[in-house]
């Protein structure tokens, strides 16, 4: 392990793991296989399907392109995301078809970086991806339980009153049932998990067919032109009219944000070098697909966009108007609720893996107890509970403020964002050498790929600390910055009181 192993040691850089055999890979990067390795190419591409759930991140966060600028925002804002973090994941891709590790980017960028700075690239990589896991799996499980009360009100005590109060201590318990029900499955059922993906995608894949379907041909509220659903530009933000454009990529930036995730399971996978990084670009082109097939009937058959602003979940009152019913609306609902359960189970499942590939290299306090393997569940357990305690923690915010989960989903995306893109841009700058003996080596293409990716982070990173509407208030202001700084400044003690000295990163050629 490295932390036996000296820091800075001097070695020579591995070479590209071409190596059939996954657990001889594995352990030429340093590391003995603790965990069973049970998906294949489809099962892991399914698993990255549902860790987006592009459906339901879509349907949850709906609200900001709304109010950054209405169908425009919504349609095209999805396409510039997606064709930015398509290039995101073919440079994640190349990379990882070298260094396939459950560590992820935190491992890659130490394998990538000189060798007078690799230990603080490790970490601050690592620490941005451990905490973009645990709070996008946070944002997750809270926009499920918003999700779910704004479905339960589609049933209404009286005009304009829903049925569920979403007092915040209801808020709260519907949170702590969902992530405690989702930590559940992923630890119980992890040899079925391969299954339950595979069934995910065609149940969301049925459930958008049948929404669709059924709000185009009902259409209660009436339909919107072609040219309306296409052209039309609503600033409702109170930003200039392209920075509120640029705010309302959230929607698209949140649903595309899980995209690296899937490189925790590298260890979970028969051929991890191949299999996880065409897993991660044909995912992207899936989603891109699925997420115009589900925005632009919902768009056609929209009410007023005023009116949608003002709810907290406007997806549920689309269905509701579209179908005239409150049952008609539960029924199309039904399937987005349980796609956002079987998300959060997958994004409990990455981000367990993740922390345990950060704990094994000795980054995290207490990291002799995060780093067990329960063999018999074959789980990481103790690294799952910790990220599972730390979630539970950080919902506590929302009883001080309603606006925690525009800071859970936004820290989430910016963490997520610059750990992928601190690899890449070390590949970049040190002439993309190391990884042109992978086998998902894509030439200038990824030399493309790679300048698009970093500049959608340098877009991305200020875009997420940004209020939706101006003036901001105490209730619409965004804390992600906050959180985020908070976690840096953290993740920067500890390593300056005990990192500097003690963590030596991944194991070395030498160790």
């Amino acid at each position: 392990m490295s932390s036996s192993s000296k820091p800075d040691t001097k070695f020579d850089q591995l070479p590209g793991v071409v190596d059939n055999n996954a657990d001889d890979a594995l352990a030429n990067l340093g590391y003995k296989p603790e965990l069973s390795r049970n998906r294949s190419t489809l099962q892991v591409a399914f698993m990255s399907f549902v860790l987006a759930s592009v459906p339901y991140g879509l349907a949850t966060t709906l609200y900001y392109p709304l109010v950054g600028g209405g169908p425009v925002a919504i349609i095209w804002g999805w396409l510039a995301v997606c064709i930015c973090v398509i290039c995101v994941a073919a440079s994640l891709g190349e990379i990882t078809s070298v260094y396939p590790t459950a560590g992820g980017v935190y491992y890659q960028a130490f394998m990538l970086a000189p060798s007078n700075w690799r230990r603080v690239a490790s970490w601050i990589c690592g620490w941005l991806y451990v905490v973009g896991n645990i709070t996008i799996t946070l944002s997750v499980n809270f926009g499920t339980t918003l999700f779910l009360v704004g479905c339960i009100n589609v049933f209404e005590s009286e005009p304009g009153v829903g049925i569920l109060a979403g007092e915040p201590y209801q808020v709260y318990l519907i949170f702590l049932g969902i992530t405690l029900l989702c930590n559940a499955i992923s630890s119980l059922g992890n040899k079925w998990l391969p299954l339950l993906d595979t069934a995910a995608v065609f149940w969301t894949l049925i459930g958008v067919v049948a929404m669709i379907v059924t709000i185009l041909v009902m259409a209660k509220g009436g339909r919107r032109d072609a040219k309306w659903v296409f052209t039309h530009f609503e600033n409702n933000s109170g930003w200039p009219d392209g920075w509120s454009f640029c705010v309302g990529l959230l929607h698209a930036g949140y649903a595309t944000s899980a995209t690296g995730m899937i490189i925790s399971m590298c260890e979970e996978v028969q051929r991890p070098s191949i299999q996880v990084p065409r897993a991660m670009v044909a995912t992207l082109f899936m989603n891109t697909a699925c997420g115009l097939l589900f925005l632009i009937p919902i768009v056609f058959v929209m009410p007023d966009i005023v009116e949608l602003i003002n709810l907290a979940q406007p997806v549920p009152y689309i269905f509701k108007v579209a179908t005239g019913s409150s049952g008609g609306a539960i029924g199309l609902l039904t399937p987005l609720i349980v796609l956002a359960v079987l998300c959060g189970v997958c994004c409990t499942t990455a981000a367990s893996r993740c922390t345990w590939a950060f704990a094994r290299d000795g980054a995290i306090p207490g990291a002799k107890w995060w780093m067990v393997v329960n063999h018999k569940l074959d789980v990481p357990l103790n690294a799952m509970m910790l990220s599972m305690v730390v979630q539970l923690l950080l919902g506590l915010i929302y009883f001080g403020s309603t606006a925690a989960f525009n800071a859970f989903s936004g820290v989430g995306v910016m963490c997520l964002t610059a750990s992928y893109a601190a690899p890449i841009a070390i590949s970049l700058a040190t002439g993309r050498k190391q990884i042109r003996e992978g086998q998902f080596y894509l030439g200038p293409v990824g030399l493309v790929c790679n300048i698009v990716a970093l500049a959608w982070s340098a877009l991305a990173l200020p875009l997420f600390c940004m209020p939706t509407v101006v003036p901001a208030t105490v209730e619409t202001v965004n804390y992600a910055s906050v959180v985020f700084v908070a976690a840096m400044l953290i993740s920067g003690g500890w390593y300056w009181m005990w990192g500097y000295r003690n963590y030596a990163g991944p194991p070395t050629h030498e160790d």
